[in-house]
């Protein structure tokens, strides 16, 4: 048996406290300082990056044109005022040919939203399972109480007036980045170790085919389903056709749930011409949401945005939690920028052996820049970068016409 005396002598030694300390070094407090205040820095101007990205978006679109008239032999310029000038002269005719019809129609639609709502309630009420959902349609309200529309009106006309703003911001700035590209670019190369000039050429080259390829795509895309829409409806004898035409090229937009709001929104519509058009436009849009999926966003997009299906899903997940339709928007190309840079970085990922043509393409890598540093000695920035895009364009259509020998 153990005396009280021997517990107590004995329970400091078996039940001692250990102390563990985090200590943090200087370097790694300011690196932790430094990211908390660029990740606060960010979220203050949010706005701004969102300008400047989408500068860059236009920039990407409007490129391609500016390079062909280069090629032609005008000088650059001149290109940059003809594409703008034509690109304001096409989005202004389109406005003043669909604009006061469009206007018409959607009056048209707010107006008879009450009937149409009311006779679609009646139907639904005929079946058991959708007697409370035609109750809550019947007794729908819109908006508050009336002393807050005021207010309402007077924040979306500010909202409008902000977007407005933000958008000729970032048209202003890309026609300025266009303009002054040779000394931006000299001055980006400039900052940038010699050694790193022909992978940054190269990711500047892919990074707008990205983004062109993208913005085309989209345009190609809205206009196809637009033109679709209108001609179906149009055909059927629904009324409102330019309206719900014009809804479903911005809802396509979105991606995954942009096809379905305008097959909704054009079922509803068919739905007072009886059953048979009801059913005839919802085959014809079913139809051509599988044609729009398999064929047409393969052919207008190309090799830029063909992701894996898990990394289009958790990009559109991620971009949509952090920031809305934006970040829905940009996730598809921000996901393929992120590959491409992982590509031409030649990140080796954990888990993946390195090939073959790993090598092939490290050889070549170097070879472009033994070529870059004996073509660029003494010369300026601006020359430097303007041979190091020549190089990796060169290597960009070496690569292309492999790729079409190799490809069935």
């Amino acid at each position: 048996m153990i005396s009280p005396s021997q517990s107590e002598e004995e329970s400091p030694e078996r039940y001692s406290t250990r102390h563990i300390r985090f200590e943090l070094a200087p370097s790694t407090m300011i690196i932790l300082i430094l990211i908390i205040a660029g990740l606060w820095l960010l979220f203050k101007l949010l706005p701004v990056f969102l300008v400047l990205i989408a500068a860059f978006f236009i920039m990407g679109t409007l490129n391609p044109g500016v390079n062909w008239l280069e090629k032609k032999r005008v000088s650059r310029g001149l290109a940059i005022g003809i594409v703008f000038v034509s690109l304001v002269i096409s989005v202004a005719g389109i406005a003043v040919l669909i604009l006061p019809s469009l206007l018409a129609q959607a009056a048209t639609i707010l107006n008879q939203e009450p009937v149409f709502r009311g006779e679609l309630a009646d139907k639904l009420s005929n079946f058991p399972g959708s007697v409370v959902l035609a109750d809550w349609l019947r007794h729908f309200k819109y908006g508050g109480p009336v002393s807050t529309e005021g207010a309402k009106a007077f924040a979306y006309s500010m909202d409008a007036l902000r977007f407005v703003a933000y958008t000729m911001s970032a048209i202003t700035l890309a026609l300025y980045i266009m303009i002054d590209r040779d000394r931006l670019r000299g001055g980006l190369f400039a900052m940038v170790p010699r050694s790193h000039h022909i992978r940054l050429s190269r990711v500047m080259m892919n990074l707008e085919t990205i983004v062109g390829a993208y913005i085309r795509g989209q345009v190609i895309t809205s206009l196809s389903i637009g033109l679709f829409i209108l001609i179906l409806l149009l055909v059927c004898g629904i009324e409102n056709a330019m309206a719900l035409a014009v809804f479903g090229a911005v809802a396509d937009v979105l991606p995954y749930i942009g096809i379905f709001l305008p097959m909704i929104a054009g079922v509803l519509s068919a739905t007072t011409h009886g059953p048979v058009v009801t059913m005839v436009v919802l085959a014809l849009m079913l139809i051509y949401m599988e044609f729009e999926s398999r064929v047409l966003v393969p052919k207008v997009y190309g090799h830029a945005l063909r992701l894996p299906s898990t990394v289009v899903f958790f990009s559109l997940l991620a971009g949509g939690v952090l920031m809305g339709v934006v970040g829905a928007l940009l996730a598809l190309p921000f996901a393929a920028a992120v590959m491409m840079l992982i590509e031409e970085l030649r990140v080796q990922l954990p888990g993946v052996q390195e090939q073959v043509s790993d090598e092939v393409l490290r050889e070549k890598d170097d070879r472009g820049e033994e070529e870059y540093e004996r073509r660029t000695e003494g010369v300026s920035s601006e020359q430097s970068a303007a041979i190091a895009v020549e190089i990796s364009g060169d290597r960009v259509k070496e690569e292309a016409l492999f790729q079409k020998k190799i490809e069935p």
